[in-house]
């Protein structure tokens, strides 16, 4: 079976190799000389291409972000700038040989089912190389081109901006904080490129403002007792506490946890209606510059003045020199005619955020258009190996009522819980996510089973962090060093940073024993909170029945 990968990068590569481990014939179309998608880092910007500034470190931790079969070498640092990403992924090609399959310098031009679709689900395909086009025929697709290559502009939104004289850019176009020099710098959005482009510019301009209209929460990559925040976040255990309890209960829970550092409220960074859920904010830097006076917090923009802003509730023009719209990206897929996956209000409808679910035969599938909280790498390798079993039969897709009924009441419950921004529409609850996909697939881990059979095994996978080498134990795929990989992991968090302690003085990752100590303590604090906010909740209710 003839398969067409998309794309090179994080989501092509492990595509190409998911297909190598099925027995399928992977061929992987790269537009670009390179793997790496969005990792690999230029100095200009090639259209149609992912662009990053330099200084872009990974948000998850190596651990939780690693292809489950592939552990991030020991001695690289926990969270990886963009160069160390590059060179894993690299590592990852040459190690399973994945660069034979691949065409570089080739632009997917078209894609359309051919005449014979409904009876063998293939595919016409045409590509670009060299100014020559060539036409293909597959068996299956897998779209794996990311969705950080289309900026979304919404100039409209901005009453003003025609008139104003100064500068302004998507931060897609951000390289360098050079720019900044000396000058007055708005950055419009709250999201994590937007925290980045503003502490950046912070060192070197006159004065920075970020601006948003609905806050967000803010989270540092060193966590609870220094340790990386998705190791302690992402855990069964955690999992198990915050999904089983009432929905507001559970995010009063986040609400008391987030604002234990510090109090959103006072540094003007409360999300606007903070029962709802949204993407958090990944930051070390940010509380200290607002602290400091180097960064500023302002509501959303009212209107753009020739050289000055208005924000809303704000009666007073700031001044401003350079605009940098941090306002994320549209999904497009050019190469595709549109009837085969719909996009409406930037969203693709599909089938757990893969399949489209009107095709007469399952052989298109898309990988990467989701934004879990957590490690995307582990996610889109899930997906790939799902997609995969799907295309050679050895999975079934239910029949496409039931399909369309989910998408539509998946995205009906986002709009009430999450908005109607691209964004959110494609948030999803990390672990159970890829438990889904896992039993789909037949690699779930049974907690229970291996309680019997090996226990420290089973209270590491429930009590720990959820690694992705839990899905390598068993089943289809399964890998012989996975279970040293789990027991491991701590050897491989803390030892680029025990750079100081001699070897052998003692163990380089806490035991069993400490670690289930630390998320039991963890679970007592919550709760204590728990308690806190049942009695608040009580009383307030006490007070509105005397009212």
């Amino acid at each position: 079976m003839r398969v067409a990968v998309v794309g090179a990068g994080v989501s092509g590569l492990t595509a190409t190799k998911c297909c190598l481990d099925e027995g399928l014939e992977p061929t992987c179309f790269e537009q670009s000389q390179d793997i790496g998608g969005l990792w690999r880092y230029t100095e200009h910007i090639e259209a149609a291409r992912p662009s990053l500034y330099p200084s872009v470190i990974s948000n998850t931790s190596k651990e939780m972000s690693a292809f489950s079969d592939f552990p991030y070498p020991e001695d690289f640092p926990v969270f990886l700038p963009n160069a160390k990403l590059l060179d894993y992924l690299r590592r990852y090609a040459e190690h399973f040989g994945l660069r034979r399959h691949m065409k570089f310098g080739t632009t997917v031009v078209s894609i359309r089912k051919r005449p014979d679709f409904a009876t063998t689900g293939q595919w016409d395909v045409v590509t670009e190389a060299g100014g020559k086009q060539t036409s293909h025929v597959f068996d299956a697709l897998m779209v794996c081109s990311g969705n950080f290559s289309e900026p979304s502009l919404p100039l409209h939104c901005f009453p003003g901006i025609e008139r104003f004289r100064g500068q302004y850019f998507h931060s897609q176009q951000y390289k360098h904080p050079d720019v900044f020099q000396g000058k007055r710098v708005l950055v419009v959005g709250l999201g994590n490129s937007g925290v980045d482009i503003a502490v950046e510019a912070s060192r070197v301009a006159a004065k920075v403002t970020i601006c948003t209209s609905r806050g967000a929460w803010l989270l540092t990559r060193v966590f609870d007792h220094g340790y990386p925040w998705d190791m302690v976040y992402n855990t069964r255990f955690m999992s198990l506490i915050r999904n089983n309890l009432p929905r507001l209960l559970s995010w009063r829970l986040i609400n008391y946890k987030v604002n234990q550092r510090f109090n959103h409220e006072n540094y003007g960074l409360q999300p606007e209606k903070s029962c709802l859920v949204r993407e958090p904010v990944l930051s070390d830097d940010l509380p200290s510059y607002i602290l400091t006076g180097r960064i500023t917090i302002k509501p959303g923009v009212k209107e753009f003045k020739d050289n000055s802003v208005v924000f809303h509730n704000c009666p007073k023009e700031e001044p401003i020199d350079i605009v940098v719209f941090c306002t994320g990206y549209d999904v497009s897929f050019p190469f595709l005619e549109e009837a085969d996956v719909k996009v409406e209000n930037k969203h693709a409808s599909l089938y757990k955020y893969v399949f489209p679910t009107h095709l007469q035969k399952p052989t298109l599938a898309v990988l990467g258009l989701i934004k879990p909280l957590g490690g995307i790498m582990p996610v889109i390798e899930l997906q790939a190996r799902w997609v995969t079993r799907v295309f050679k039969g050895l999975c079934q897709l239910p029949p496409q009522s039931v399909m369309e009924k989910e998408v539509n009441e998946k995205k009906k419950n986002k709009v009430k819980w999450f908005g109607l921004s691209f964004d959110e529409v494609l948030k999803t609850e990390w672990l159970a996510y890829m438990d889904t996909l896992a039993s789909f697939i037949g690699v779930k881990p049974n907690v229970l089973g291996l309680l019997c059979r090996d226990p420290q095994l089973a209270l590491t996978i429930f009590f720990g962090p959820c690694t992705p080498y839990q899905y390598r134990l068993g089943g289809p795929g399964c890998w012989e060093g996975a279970r040293q990989a789990i027991l491991t992991q701590w050897d491989r968090t803390l030892k680029p940073t025990r750079t100081r302690v001699p070897a052998g003085s003692h163990s380089s990752f806490p035991s069993l024993l400490a670690v289930v100590g630390f998320l039991l303590l963890l679970a007592a604090e919550q709760g204590l909170a728990l308690s806190h906010n049942y009695v608040w909740i009580t009383l307030t209710r006490m007070q509105q029945g005397e009212d």
